[in-house]
């Protein structure tokens, strides 16, 4: 089975969610002119890293964006990988990244696991509890937020577990963007999976973010990857292909967990 994925690199409105949700609904439909199978958004789309103001922007249990995404998925028959909003809750604001089908099913909700202090994600929101796993079209898939991918642990969790494309939604600064791309292609390595990844591009009012969205396959090789403009990264991805490698090179037999 093949699937054609697009990825939505963008600029996001600082603080402004109202201007957001139509510059996503636009993004969408040009994604979708193209009849990707998956549309992958970026994280913190809704406001970006407003954080101060969190208190008054995160969505209600994200019950808005998740209308909106099913509203989308349904109009165009994509699955959503529809990024991360701020989620609030009784316990406290979420990053929460939010899967939807083609039928309009919310297939899953993954809370960021890991928070940045150097950006003070820690003083506005609340560490994940639950994994990013979930399943579309019958293929096993993760999902993760940015700084998460430095914690190549919790990536191997899920590929061990059987997934064989992982999803990464980010707003990666631009002065790190060499790290973005060497990490990147060694999570692909190391799990023998394609990695989806979404960064934003433009800037707020204390970081300019780099894009370079990039789509690479289970060998680490990168099959498409977008500049530091806005763009939508088309590629095709043939889900066979992870069988193939996980065989040649059967890593995942040859682990021995009870040393590490």
């Amino acid at each position: 089975m093949k699937w054609k994925i697009a990825c939505i690199q963008m600029d996001i409105a600082f603080g402004n969610p109202e201007e957001n949700y139509q510059r996503i609904r636009y993004k969408i439909m040009l994604a979708a002119a193209s009849k990707p199978d998956i549309v992958v958004l970026p994280e913190l789309w809704t406001t970006g890293y407003d954080l101060t103001r969190l208190d008054e922007l995160a969505d209600h249990e994200a019950d808005r964006t998740i209308r909106f995404l099913q509203e989308c998925a349904l109009a165009h028959s994509i699955h959503l990988v529809g990024g991360s909003v701020a989620r609030s809750t009784p316990e406290g604001i979420f990053n929460t990244l939010i899967i939807v089908s083609n039928k309009g099913k919310v297939v899953k909700l993954y809370d960021k696991l890991h928070l940045f202090q150097l950006m003070n994600e820690h003083h506005f929101l609340m560490p994940g509890q639950n994994d990013g796993a979930f399943t579309l079209d019958e293929q096993h898939c993760a999902g993760f937020i940015c700084y998460d991918i430095r914690f190549p642990e919790w990536l191997r969790v899920h590929s061990a577990d059987g997934a064989g494309v992982l999803f990464i939604a980010a707003e990666w600064p631009e002065p790190r963007i060499s790290h973005w791309r060497a990490l990147l292609i060694s999570r692909a390595i190391e799990n023998q999976a394609y990695i989806i990844a979404v960064n934003r591009v433009g800037s707020d009012p204390a970081n300019t973010f780099g894009g370079h969205s990039m789509v690479i396959n289970p060998w680490g090789e990168i099959i498409a990857e977008a500049g530091d403009q806005e763009e939508i990264v088309l590629a095709e991805i043939d889900l066979e292909l992870i069988d193939s490698v996980r065989k040649q090179i059967p890593v995942f037999q040859d682990r021995r967990p009870e040393f590490y």
